[in-house]
């Protein structure tokens, strides 16, 4: 961060809403990391989000309607496909969460015929990888970070192959210790699963959603369970601030 942008921080910070400010500053943050030169989003695109917990957020899983707030859940993909819908009314846009609790790779693989491929998305956004993770901790899954990669791997191939004009959006995966969930056992083995899912995003020339580095910065004005409750999954203001991000990237 420059000297004036730091600056105008320490003037602002008691004049504007903390809320107001962060959302400020990663915008910034975001425009300066990404050379996304214009929305990918057209007329009558599908947007589909896909991953584990963090996305699937409460959704009924029962009829999975797009464009339905009890199939998005709670999080940020209900807030922000909300936005979509709401600045877009003419583009007639199709938009599904299709994430679910307690996914790896290998479980979005098991049903990416019906929860992707028969959707056919014209944009994908996938955020994964922290339960790859974190269930080899408890000795329930013992899968590595190569599993992860090559797993990841074959399911973009996959998708590709069946969706050639795809654009698809990879989400870092992230974690803040110092929670109830999370500590600082987890950062150094974690970072491999981070570093794999960027050259994934690389590989395949997506567009990347730096989630661990906007978090890193809003833990500067506020404790890592104000964003993240328990480390991993968000609290109200960091499911804003996800969605925000992913807006700012992907529209």
């Amino acid at each position: 961060m420059s000297f004036s942008r730091r600056k105008f921080i320490s003037n602002s910070a008691g004049s504007i809403g903390l809320s107001t400010l962060i959302g400020s500053i990663l915008s910034s943050f975001i425009e300066e990391k990404t050379k996304k030169k214009k929305s990918i989003i057209t007329a009558n695109s599908t947007i589909l989000f896909q991953g584990d917990s963090i996305t699937d957020t409460g959704r009924e899983k029962k009829l999975e309607l797009p464009n339905n707030a009890n199939s998005f859940g709670n999080g940020y993909a209900f807030l922000a496909a909300s936005s979509l819908l709401n600045s877009l009314p003419k583009e007639n846009l199709k938009l599904y969460n299709r994430g679910i609790s307690g996914n790896k790779v290998f479980q979005l693989s098991d049903r990416w015929e019906k929860d992707c491929l028969a959707l056919k998305p014209n944009i994908l956004s996938i955020l994964i990888g922290v339960n790859d993770y974190w269930h080899t901790r408890d000795g329930n899954y013992n899968g590595t970070v190569q599993t992860y990669e090559n797993d990841y791997i074959k399911l973009l191939e996959r998708t590709k192959k069946e969706l050639p004009d795809i654009k698809i959006a990879v989400c870092q995966p992230f974690i803040l210790s110092g929670t109830s969930a999370v500590d600082d056992s987890f950062i150094k083995s974690f970072k491999e699963y981070q570093i794999s899912a960027k050259k994934i995003s690389d590989e395949f020339k997506t567009l990347w959603i730096p989630f661990q580095e906007i978090f890193n910065e809003a833990i500067k004005y506020a404790p890592a369970k104000y964003w993240l409750y328990d480390g991993v999954h968000a609290a109200m203001p960091g499911a804003q601030l996800m969605a925000n991000a992913w807006l700012k990237i992907v529209s």
